[in-house]
């Protein structure tokens, strides 16, 4: 007889007969181990590299507002607005963000509906007898279908995460090329107010070497100079027309790459004169504060990169693990039209699968093992992005203080010189001098002014490479897909 106790032991048997299948299978998914591989970078920490732990607000995100300029204000806002470089950065930012949704996707359930109806003779000598075997039918179908992959190792969420992180690496990347669009935009600016401010000297310079040659040939007339001095001074003045005419061709030229930094044609940039003498310095940091290179846009990219590959990493970890998954569907199936959607031609079904690795052929072993490579070689682009960012910083800091030093003596200089000038004319008019002695004392003036104007504008050219070193005034925001970056940290540049 068979006794209900008998019943309980077949069914603790069942029990414990699927226990040890799945205990087994898991034990024979172990045979893909993971060991041994994970990253070996390590990324570089600011103290490192002796940034310093100072508050600083500088600069500002609109930082060339700072110089006073509407028509400067002006070009890097049509040059933000329209610049085609900067275009395709935004792109890659759409594209990226597109792919955060559809790794965000593989976490939600799906459904979807199949309806198909196929004409078919079935065969007589198959495993349908008579009359079925033999005829032609027709068969049905309209089913909802329905899959939920359950992600219990958690691999596409680590895929999911990956993918923000590449989206807000983009993110940083469309606010780099901001940064150095307006840098260059503003340099454009500055270079072409240093080429008019030379013209404006060269043709003063040219005006006095006329005036001298005229005074030597009326010398030499007069008997009271020689033919070399006056083929010396000769010689000078087609020296400063070429001059002249070299710098009216960089003007050209410096005003067509305004236009196209602004995605416009030469003509809108035709007539921009902008005066050097009006744009100011801005004021400089002593140090490198490490929270405005932690916040440099290539930085913070670099720094979501590494956060990327990691959660690319841990992806392809779960990888080893078993893929649980719930199906369903229910719909109509029937042979003919008549049957088709009547009660009894209800189909449905539902049920879990489980997939997972056993032997892979060291697949997985390898994808794991170039996914830690991409994490050691994101660390390390980071680090030499940091370090660069560091070693630019630096440099520009200590060519400008430089370059302070040099306007300095430079003013000393040529207030030295003037004062020369002043008092040789004050000599000519009192019939103590010729007019030639105060225009060659008149040269070392105008030597020192061109100079000066180099100088200035090579000060203004360091203080937007240090606004760029430091970050431009990016600051890291919400810029992936909303929705989409739940638990992640809103920036990845933090020290």
């Amino acid at each position: 007889m068979f006794r209900p106790a008998d019943v309980r032991t077949a069914s603790s048997w069942r029990r414990s007969a699927l226990a040890a299948a799945v205990s087994g299978v898991l034990l024979l998914a172990g045979c893909a181990s993971t060991d041994g591989i994970a990253p070996q970078a390590k990324l570089v920490q600011p103290q490192q590299l002796g940034l310093q732990d100072v508050q600083t607000a500088f600069p500002h995100a609109d930082w060339w507002t700072a110089y006073h300029d509407p028509v400067l204000d002006h070009l890097v806002a049509t040059a933000l607005a329209g610049n085609p470089d900067l275009q395709v950065a935004q792109a890659r930012l759409a594209q990226a963000n597109a792919a955060v949704q559809g790794a965000g996707s593989a976490l939600k359930p799906k459904l979807g509906a199949a309806l198909n109806s196929t004409r078919e003779r079935f065969s007589a000598n198959d495993i349908y007898p008579p009359p079925l075997g033999g005829s032609w039918y027709t068969e049905n179908q309209a089913l909802l279908q329905g899959s939920w992959e359950l992600d219990f190792f958690g691999r596409n969420r680590q895929t999911l995460q990956a993918a923000i992180g590449e989206a807000h690496a983009a993110a940083a990347q469309v606010q780099a090329a901001r940064v150095l669009l307006a840098a260059n935009v503003v340099s454009g600016y500055v270079n072409l107010a240093r080429l008019l401010g030379i013209r404006q000297v060269l043709r003063q310079t040219l005006a006095q070497r006329e005036q001298m040659l005229h005074l030597v040939r009326d010398r030499v007339r007069a008997g009271l100079d020689t033919t070399v001095a006056e083929k010396q001074a000769l010689a000078e003045v087609p020296q400063i027309r070429l001059q002249l005419e070299q710098t009216a061709v960089q003007i050209d030229q410096a005003r067509n790459l305004l236009a196209a930094l602004t995605g416009e044609g030469p003509q809108a940039t035709a007539h921009l004169a902008p005066s050097l003498s009006a744009l100011p310095n801005v004021d400089l940091p002593q140090t490198i504060p490490a929270a405005l290179v932690g916040r440099r846009a290539d930085v913070v990219a670099a720094r979501w990169q590494v956060q990327a590959a990691l959660h690319g990493v841990a992806a392809a970890r779960a990888a080893f693990y078993p893929d649980i998954n719930l199906t369903a569907f229910a719909g109509f199936s029937a042979l003919g039209f008549s049957n088709w959607l009547r009660s009894d031609s209800r189909t449905l079904g539902v049920g879990p699968a489980l997939t997972l690795p056993i032997f892979e052929g060291g697949a997985l072993r390898a994808q794991l093992r170039g996914k830690a490579a991409q994490a050691d070689a994101a660390i390390a682009q980071y680090n030499a992005t940091l370090v660069g960012a560091v070693h630019e910083a630096a440099d520009t800091i200590a060519a400008r203080q430089a370059i302070g030093r040099e306007i300095d003596q430079q003013r000393e200089a040529l207030d030295a010189a003037q004062s020369a000038l002043k008092l040789v004319d004050q000599r000519y008019r009192a019939g103590l001098a010729n007019y030639l002695t105060v225009l060659t004392v008149e040269t070392s003036v105008l030597q020192l002014q061109r100079t000066g104007v180099d100088l200035k504008a090579q000060a203004l050219a360091d203080d937007v490479a240090l606004i760029r070193a430091l970050g431009g005034g990016y600051a890291a925001g919400a810029t992936v897909a909303q929705g989409t970056a739940h638990g992640v940290p809103a920036t990845a540049a933090a020290h």
